[in-house]
């Protein structure tokens, strides 16, 4: 309590909010965390954007929650077999309540694997529920996942599947009405630690303890996050004594804050990476000669153009420089600790005589102009990544014109094909290769369900093969050896190149909490404990 009166203003601000958690509780505890990026929406089902999905678990549990290293864990699912190739069947935990009261039953998980395709937005949350066919209640608490075809890493989307209440979200559930449902809390009724109180967009989302918790009570009262997209706001909070924790702390400052008594930094090597990707299409929108006239062909067709623009990266140098020692090069589009992660791929060694003499071959001796499209508040050191390898590739002749923009600039224009080349943060968080695989490269099938992010052209009917029969494959070693094939075809064709995964940092105030960190960056307060009172 102490803590939450010391800032007078910042309190000021909150008082009514939280009002109600405090009137009756003397002792509580209120946890603050500054994080760099919140909710898109408070509806679990709108997106699949990892920071809405960070900020939702606390209030929405999934029916298989993912563990500290991406292992599946039960969550509303006490256990799931394969009945057969197409037949799923998920034992449901008994006794959990929702934040109303009222009893959670299959009914719930089905009204929300069928909710999904009706409210979704940007970023589709459907590649979570893409090989659902359809759903069987057998009991209050069993049902049974019916697929298009043999679906062995169903349960890793189910991780992803946020449970509402069919009761609370039934009038909230179309494009129309769903943000207005669940932003206001009418329907933002889940059955995870933390009840949802009130969220202010772009500045701070607060929760209050749900005591009546399956999984246990948690030690935090109140959980305030707050947005803070710049780094320097950040620090300069956690200093302040204005928030116990920060998320993602910037590279420039870990070595000051590691030298200083008053703090702790925890790091992880993280899930996501860094990729730039090329347009396909012809013509592609934002690629012209030198000149400024329009080119007769969109030279990324040209697998020597790609494989020039591969060499021109020095992903040692964006690593330790760039990114200050907080990344690691990255071989293909998934980390090492993703099933189906090949590790013969090797870091490709940059070399700009090569890179020019391809582009030569390829009719591009003075290179061409492209405008470069990245975010500057997504992941960890966004704009200089952005920025060094707009300055690589001016060394082998290529006018990459940086276009840093907010992320919520920039993910709209990418889904509506407004790029023609850009950099993107990417991470596989089921933690098995073939979801980003059938999400990013996969033609774009909205038939097949496939492809989802693929909004450039790009097609590949081996890649898709690939994909495909990795989808269905049951036997874990022979969807291991497709997904490794798949990884190296991506490597060898270049329809985007993978440049650095991420090391990633939270920074706290030594004497209010630790943290257990997280592969894929999430901040929770369940994993934030107080640090005990001597």
């Amino acid at each position: 309590m102490a803590r939450w009166l010391a800032g007078a203003a910042f309190a000021a601000s909150l008082s009514l909010a939280l009002t109600a958690p405090f009137s009756n509780a003397a002792t509580a505890q209120t946890l603050t965390v500054g994080v760099r990026a919140g909710p898109l929406s408070i509806d679990p089902h709108f997106t699949a954007s990892g920071v809405s999905a960070e900020a939702l678990k606390h209030v929405f549990d999934t029916l298989v929650k993912s563990g500290n290293n991406l292992e599946l864990e039960p969550g509303l699912a006490t256990s799931w077999k394969a009945l057969d190739d197409t037949t799923w069947e998920f034992k449901l935990r008994e006794g959990v309540k929702f934040h109303d009261g009222s009893d959670f039953t299959a009914e719930d998980v089905k009204f929300s694997i069928e909710r999904i395709p009706l409210v979704t937005g940007p970023n589709p949350a459907t590649i979570y529920v893409r090989q659902v066919k359809s759903v069987e209640i057998v009991d209050p608490h069993t049902i049974r996942v019916h697929t298009n075809g043999p679906a062995p890493t169903l349960p890793n989307d189910f991780i992803r599947l946020f449970i509402v209440s069919h009761v609370a979200a039934k009038d909230y559930s179309t494009k129309e009405t769903a943000n207005e449902g669940f932003n206001t809390g009418k329907a933002a009724i889940g059955t995870g630690p933390y009840k949802f109180v009130s969220w202010t967009p772009k500045e701070q989302l607060v929760l209050e303890r749900f005591d009546d918790y399956w999984g246990g009570r948690e030690p935090w009262q109140t959980v305030i996050r707050k947005e803070l997209p710049n780094d320097a706001t950040r620090v300069a909070q956690l200093k302040a004594g204005q928030v116990d924790i920060i998320a993602r702390t910037p590279a420039a400052d870990v070595p000051s804050l590691e030298g200083d008594p008053a703090y702790s930094v925890v790091k992880a090597d993280s899930v996501y990476l860094f990729y730039v990707e090329f347009d396909f299409r012809e013509p592609t929108p934002q690629l012209t000669g030198k000149d400024g006239k329009p080119l007769a062909k969109n030279p990324f067709r040209d697998p020597r153009v790609r494989e020039a623009f591969d060499l021109a990266i020095d992903r040692e140098t964006l690593a330790e420089i760039s990114m200050e020692e907080m990344g690691k090069p990255a071989t293909q589009m998934v980390t090492p600790n993703i099933f189906g992660y090949d590790p013969s791929i090797e870091i490709p060694a940059p070399d700009p005589k090569r890179a020019k003499a391809l582009l030569a071959e390829a009719g591009y001796p003075d290179g061409f102009r492209v405008v470069f499209n990245f975010t500057n508040d997504g992941l960890p050191g966004d704009r200089a990544v952005g920025t060094s390898i707009s300055q690589m590739l001016a060394a082998i002749g290529i006018d990459a014109q940086a276009n840093a923009q907010p992320g919520a600039v920039w993910s709209p224009a990418r889904t509506r094909g407004e790029f023609s080349f850009d950099m993107g943060g990417w991470g596989t968080l089921t933690g098995e290769s073939n979801y980003t695989l059938s999400s990013l490269f996969h033609t774009n099938d909205p038939a097949k369900k496939l492809g989802a992010f693929n909004v450039r052209g790009y097609s590949n009917p081996e890649v898709d093969r690939i994909v495909e029969a990795a989808a269905v494959e049951m036997d874990v070693a022979k969807r291991e050896a497709l997904l490794e094939e798949g990884n190296r075809l991506i490597a060898s064709e270049r329809p985007s190149l993978p440049v650095a995964s991420i090391v990633t940092a939270w920074t706290m105030r030594k004497d209010k909490v630790t943290i257990v960190p997280r592969a894929d960056e999430d901040t929770l307060a369940m994993n934030i404990r107080p640090v005990p009172k001597d």
